[in-house]
């Protein structure tokens, strides 16, 4: 079969498909035909850097999601044929990835899907979609009554989590840097739309002046503390994503620093569940959602792929095709 396979550091260019064998099917594990999958900025990370640090089982396959069929269910419960989406639990780093034609995964791991999304929409969806639904289920428990407030807007989780919670009927805003990208998170729903940058909490204050219940915080360390004063009392702050690239603060004194009465909270998609999963297919099927892809490509063109995700900026998620 075609893969990719990473030994060192390498530069998108340096990233070329190889012939390696199919693997072979053990207990507990099943073999999946793959049909597409999605970029994450995690993977540019490891081509980048990552690969070369110990905790990484080298040569990988990189890939943290895919979507497929069943090839060989072995002793999983699954059917031949069926309909799957992967995702995470070691993926692409402890054990091979999805940037191959077939993909040998933990059954824990694989999710049977009924879904009537084409594969490359569906492989729009695991890291995601899980990631911004467990965010705002698990952690932020949004419901219609919240002002949601996502740090990150323009993000693929940031788009994501602005669909599911017009959907969920919860009033949005969502940020950007952008004053272009603003007229887009409107478009796609949101209620309102903050500019980032200098006295963003003071302006965001202006606007509503309660605060915000719910705060997704995509931006991470950097704007975590901001986040925490805009919050409304008994509101809640998940601190999901790293977008800033400050992954954690120095001198955080959280007697301090998170106000009485606030609550700050998380949220780590490496474990997904099947009740999460089911939840989570139930709610986009019902709205109707169809998730924003920001470019398609075929698997020959992986290196255009990561070249398109190294510059960021681009709105919605590349997904890859085989």
């Amino acid at each position: 079969m075609k893969a990719v396979v990473l030994t060192e550091p390498c530069s998108a260019e340096e990233m070329k498909l190889v012939d390696v064998p199919v693997p072979e099917v053990r207990p507990g594990w099943v073999l999946i035909r793959v049909k597409a999958f999605g970029i994450n900025h995690s993977e540019v990370l490891l081509r980048q850097f990552e690969v070369a640090q110990p905790y990484i089982n080298t040569p990988v396959v990189p890939g943290i999601e895919c979507v497929g069929e069943i090839a060989d269910p072995s002793d999983s419960g699954f059917s031949r044929g069926q309909r799957v989406i992967a995702l995470m639990g070691g993926m692409g780093r402890s054990f091979n990835g999805s940037y191959a034609e077939y993909a040998l995964l933990p059954a824990s791991h694989v999710f049977a899907v009924d879904t009537r999304l084409e594969w490359a929409e569906l492989a729009a969806l695991p890291e995601t979609f899980y990631t911004a639904f467990g965010s705002l289920k698990t952690s932020l428990q949004l419901s219609e009554k919240d002002l949601l407030l996502i740090r990150g807007g323009t993000s693929t989780v940031g788009i994501a989590a602005l669909q599911l919670a017009k959907a969920i009927g919860a009033k949005t805003v969502s940020t950007t840097r952008s004053e272009e990208k603003a007229d887009m998170l409107l478009n796609c729903g949101a209620d309102d739309v903050v500019i980032e940058g200098e006295y963003f909490g003071r302006r965001f204050l202006e606007r509503h002046p309660s605060g915000a219940s719910k705060v997704l915080e995509l931006i991470g360390a950097s704007t975590l503390r901001e986040s925490l004063r805009i919050t409304a009392r008994h509101g809640v702050v998940c601190h999901t994503g790293l977008l800033g690239g400050i992954f954690g603060l120095k001198d955080f004194d959280p007697i301090k620093e998170i106000p009485s009465g606030v609550y700050l909270t998380g949220f780590y998609s490496n474990t997904p569940t099947r009740d999460v999963i089911d939840d989570m297919l139930r709610l986009i099927d019902l709205a109707g959602i169809r998730p924003v892809i920001a470019r398609r490509f075929e698997f020959a063109q992986i290196a255009e792929a990561h070249k398109l995700a190294e510059k960021r900026g681009q709105i919605g998620k590349i997904v890859v095709t085989l």
